[in-house]
């Protein structure tokens, strides 16, 4: 039997090795294991048990001298000793041996010259087909020529750490260990682990060669090729609003940036589905189909329908589908030098512009603060919304310092007079509870005026609570949502949240950023 070098891994005996099966095989191995069923328009559907999210508490980077002066360690980058690394790695391979395997090799990186070669191991074919379709698939030839991979991750959610033993945090443990090229992912199935360990690996990688990388969407004009990013954290918009039918899709999540241009790091998307609408996000509701691997929605037991409204196992639903289901999706995933880049937030206070424009500092600020907010409601103790930073709107996935990003982007907006927008998807006329959503018609005609140049000729007035250049008028979009203070009934209470977020937003920055150089400091909000 083939073994594919899965005993350089330490993985002995194993009863069958699969390798880069096509996705209707491993729909079938799939079914065949129990894994999950099939909904109504053939989407393989599984449940992945107690981790219905990523799990950053249980993530862990191997300190070993040759990255320990790479790493910005702290709550977010937390080092586990190459001693316990291995120990865990050990048992892990030991639990592997006698079990069918399943291997996918394939890339990250749609430039060819950045281009890095992963080989994921995985225990389950659902967790495998999910990866054959974010990744890059590699031809007949490149898998023939393939050779050894430039970093392996190994993925097994049945063997379940013991604390105690392990001295780790729970049962599940990500690591990622660098120095040996090496990534183990234990006692978790959410799939969402296996792709942001990949991203969390080219956030390494490509500083190195000059690359930024982002956690971005992009897309572009099909006839000019004029390409925009979108940064924005969870449940802003990013996926939704970068599969613009009227554009095309480079990539929904990842992606870097170099003197050629924009590249994916993917080859498929990992959208929510919860609350999704056939009607606003089409091209994500069509994508759900076989080949498709859905996590924890839950299908009516006789038709196997979906409810995407239904948040009974998680709100974090997801599918993960290849960007070739997207109907206008750019292949390869390539584009020229962003001309504008959309920074997304979701305020829940209901206060900052439905869209602003930044200048050079004020880009800086905001990708390196990364906010939006959570709602109440939607964790215990969570009574009105709370501020979240993320730092480069990404920040469980930056092991380096957050000026080696934000310094990269700054020199690129400046070396190419990129533009720079801030854009609220969030409440309007008044906080979460009071005011009503900013509709997604209004946001994508917003962002379709930024895109094509038609906003630089509104007349924009300054916020001197945000700090930012507000444009008063905006094709399709009635004036009076322009400025959120308008929308508010009772003004003195918009002043008094106003002032209350961007006191925040200051806080945030002088503790985390002591030493940001003041022309950044100087361009954020003043509460």
């Amino acid at each position: 039997m083939e073994t594919y070098g899965l005993e350089k891994l330490g993985i002995l005996n194993p009863t069958a090795v699969h390798r880069n099966l096509s996705p209707a095989l491993l729909v079938e191995a799939a079914l065949r294991r129990g894994e999950g069923v099939l909904s109504d328009t053939g989407a393989l559907t599984v449940t992945t048990g107690k981790y219905t999210g990523r799990s950053p508490k249980d993530k862990f980077i191997v300190d070993t001298p040759g990255v320990h002066d790479d790493i910005a360690w702290g709550s977010v980058n937390v080092p586990i000793t190459k001693e316990k690394f291995d120990a865990i790695k050990n048992k892990l391979v030991a639990y592997l041996q006698n079990r069918e395997i399943f291997i996918f090799d394939g890339f990250a990186g749609a430039d060819p010259a950045c281009t890095k070669k992963f080989r994921i191991v995985n225990e389950l074919a659902s967790e495998n087909l999910f990866i054959h379709q974010l990744l890059i698939r590699p031809t007949a030839d490149e898998l023939a020529s393939y050779g050894d991979a430039d970093f392996t991750i190994i993925a097994a959610p049945g063997f379940k750490c013991i604390p105690e033993e392990d001295g780790v945090h729970s049962e599940a443990a990500i690591m990622i260990d660098y120095e040996a090229k090496l990534v183990v992912i234990a006692g978790s199935q959410y799939a969402g682990e296996i792709k942001k360990s990949v991203f969390s690996v080219m956030n390494f990688l490509m500083p190195k060669e000059d690359v930024l990388p982002m956690h971005c969407s992009a897309n572009m004009d099909p006839e000019t090729g004029d390409t925009a990013v979108f940064f924005g954290l969870s449940g802003t918009g990013k996926t939704t609003l970068s599969a613009d039918p009227n554009r095309k899709l480079i990539g929904d999540d990842e992606h870097g940036w170099s003197e050629r241009g924009i590249f994916n790091f993917e080859g498929g998307c990992y959208a929510k589905t919860i609350n999704l609408d056939p009607e606003g996000e089409p091209e994500i509701y069509n994508a759900i189909r076989f080949g498709a691997l859905m996590e924890n929605v839950i299908l009516d037991p006789e038709t196997r329908t979906p409810d995407f409204n239904d948040g009974s196992l998680t709100e974090n639903t997801r599918v993960g589908y290849p960007v070739n289901f997207i109907s206008n999706a750019a292949i390869p995933g390539v584009g020229d030098i962003p001309k504008v880049i959309i920074f997304l937030t979701a305020d829940a206070f209901g206060v900052l512009p439905p869209i602003s424009r930044l200048d050079e500092n004020a880009a800086m600020y905001h990708f390196v603060t990364g906010f939006t907010s959570k709602l109440a409601g939607t964790e215990r103790g969570i009574t009105e919304p709370q501020p979240t930073f993320s730092t480069c709107f990404g920040a469980p996935f930056m092991p380096m310092d957050p000026s080696v990003y934000a310094e990269m982007l700054g020199e690129k907006i400046a070396k190419y007079n990129t533009k720079v927008y801030l854009v609220n998807t969030g409440w309007s006329g008044g906080p979460y509870g009071v005011g009503s959503r900013m509709k997604l018609k209004f946001t994508r005609a917003m962002i379709t005026a930024a895109l094509n140049g038609t906003l630089e000729n509104a007349e924009f007035k300054h916020d001197a609570v945000f700090n930012v250049d507000v444009p008063q008028s905006c094709p399709e979009v009635p004036d009076e949502i322009m400025n959120p203070r308008d929308t508010w009934a009772d003004k003195a209470a918009y002043d008094e949240s106003a002032k209350k977020l961007a006191k925040m937003f200051e806080d945030n920055f002088a503790k985390k950023y002591p030493n940001m150089p003041k022309h950044i400091v100087d361009a954020g909000p003043k509460g």
